[in-house]
């Protein structure tokens, strides 16, 4: 179903913002922007869930972040729509001071004095990608992906901060918050339905809730040596 009406200005363009899916990561490492950490099967099959949820969609444009997990979840909803999936450097995962380490509850992280010096301002926040940095750029991969599939729906497939940030932005809430209460589950959905160039409505959805970990849950209580970070 098009999602275009008879006037430019009030055409309807539907921009989903997924979240990749489980990626294999035994050591649990805060991986960030490295390469080579990919989906475990768990991921895989919440990619191809998703792919199937959005199966009957009116999706004319599939993009990514260039890092491996997210390219492996939006490669099964681009074959299925039998679209090229296309790439934007935008919707990569916020740069963090702690990439490559473990930086889990319990794991003593917080009091190792080499760590203070990044953890002072967590309104910015002090230890990576300035708040309003991914507000920009993402921004700007929704806007691209709206106009690239004017008057349908886009996928675009990033990870969990940048994501949140993004909505809280639009929904207009503070962007410092508490990392545990994102909205933002591992293969979730955060969809901006645009009438021209505006954005009229957020919604969320979780067509691969029941694949995910409780503890990866939104809310769900930290678990010692396990951090929700690994899966951003």
């Amino acid at each position: 179903m098009s999602a275009a009406s008879e006037h430019t200005g009030d055409e309807l363009t539907v921009v989903h913002l997924m979240r990749h899916g489980e990626v294999h990561n035994p050591d649990g490492i805060l991986y960030g922007r490295l390469p080579g950490y990919h989906l475990s099967d768990l991921g895989r099959r919440m990619a191809d869930r998703v792919a199937e949820h959005l199966s009957s969609r009116d999706i004319t444009h599939v993009v990514a972040s260039p890092l491996d997990r997210a390219q492996e979840t939006a490669t099964p909803i681009a074959k299925a729509h039998g679209l090229d999936l296309a790439t934007d450097r935008r919707l990569i995962e916020a740069e963090n001071v702690f990439e490559g380490k473990t930086f889990g509850v319990g794991d003593g992280a917080l009091k190792n004095p080499d760590n203070w010096k990044h953890l002072v301002n967590p309104f910015r926040p002090s230890w990576g990608e300035p708040y309003i940095e991914q507000v920009v750029r993402m921004m700007g991969a929704l806007d691209a992906a709206r106009q690239a599939a004017r008057g349908h729906e886009a996928v675009c497939v990033s990870h969990q901060l940048p994501i949140w940030i993004v909505r809280s932005f639009v929904e207009k809430r503070r962007l410092w918050h508490d990392p545990r209460k994102r909205q933002c589950t591992l293969a979730s959905l955060t969809t901006f339905t645009y009438r021209g160039d505006r954005i009229v409505s957020v919604g969320y959805s979780e067509p691969a809730r029941d694949l995910v970990p409780k503890h990866l849950l939104a809310g769900a209580r930290p678990v010692k040596g396990q951090a929700k970070a690994f899966g951003a």
